[in-house]
């Protein structure tokens, strides 16, 4: 067993599961990975592979299809995003653009009336975001096949993509080779995590969960609400408000209010911007 997993499988010991699996020796942050990848048996999590400088990476197995020519939806609110990929893919022999889509809602719109083989859906997106879309299309096709193409690598958002659905997570600063052949594996029913995407995902499932109280408690710290103000907000009393910020400090390992929104912020929890506004 080596350090990484002997640190994660103590801290997995020592402190409640993310996900609901019970904590003992035998489970691992692959299997809690797992959990949060499978949604159909096609999904298979690669073995760890140490990379040249001894650090462990998550990578999943990948394999280029040959002979396919697949349908894909392309969502993204920039024009010029959205059209240099939809160019850039059309283009190529094995792949047809079917739709595009300048928000969520307009994503899943589309998914349904042109049945792409796989859609791009970008993670910042108005009206509807990326993982809501994705969600909202997994709820009526658990088969679809999604990849959230995103700026951002929070740990929270990763986290929250692959649990709505989405098969691949890839930065949009990814190389063109990289961006094919996670198309191809997604397509052919396999997940595509880099592993830079990877590590942050296996930090987040060994992260303590925040109730959803303790996370509008944390929203409202955000925007500089007093345990008075909060209290006055959700109905609650001051008394139980301090009680939701202990346990907020606590799962977040941190012993005040200005490093609990730090680390909120820095994992995905809050959005700054949208959390100044009163």
């Amino acid at each position: 067993m080596t350090m990484v997993k002997k640190i994660v499988e103590a801290r997995l010991r020592s402190g409640p599961p993310s996900l609901g699996i019970a904590a003992s020796p035998k489970n691992s942050v692959g299997s809690k990975i797992h959990e949060i990848l499978r949604r159909d048996p096609s999904r298979e999590l690669a073995k760890n592979s140490p990379n040249s400088d001894g650090r462990e990476k998550l990578l999943l197995e990948t394999r280029p299809a040959v002979g396919r020519c697949f349908k894909v939806l392309v969502a993204d609110d920039h024009p010029v995003v959205r059209s240099g990929l939809a160019s850039l893919l059309g283009n190529r022999s094995d792949m047809q653009i079917i739709g595009e889509a300048k928000d969520g809602r307009e994503a899943v719109e589309q998914f349904f009336a042109r049945h792409p083989d796989i859609a791009l859906l970008d993670l910042r997106m108005p009206v509807m975001d990326g993982i809501q879309a994705a969600a909202q299309i997994c709820e009526k096709d658990p088969s679809a096949r999604l990849v959230i193409l995103s700026t951002f690598q929070s740990e929270e958002d990763i986290y929250r993509a692959l649990r709505a659905g989405a098969q691949g997570y890839l930065i949009k600063e990814a190389p063109v080779e990289e961006l094919v052949g996670c198309i191809h594996a997604v397509c052919e029913g396999r997940s595509w995590i880099p592993p830079s995407v990877g590590a942050k995902l296996a930090k987040r499932v060994t992260d303590r969960e925040l109730t959803r109280r303790e996370m509008e408690t944390m929203q409202a710290i955000a925007r500089g609400k007093s345990n008075k103000e909060i209290g006055c907000l959700f109905d609650i009393s001051e008394a139980t408000v301090k009680v939701h910020v202990t346990h907020i400090l606590e799962k977040l390992k941190v012993t005040g209010r200005t490093e609990a929104i730090n680390v909120a912020v820095r994992r995905g929890l809050v959005e700054i911007d949208s959390a100044l506004v009163a």
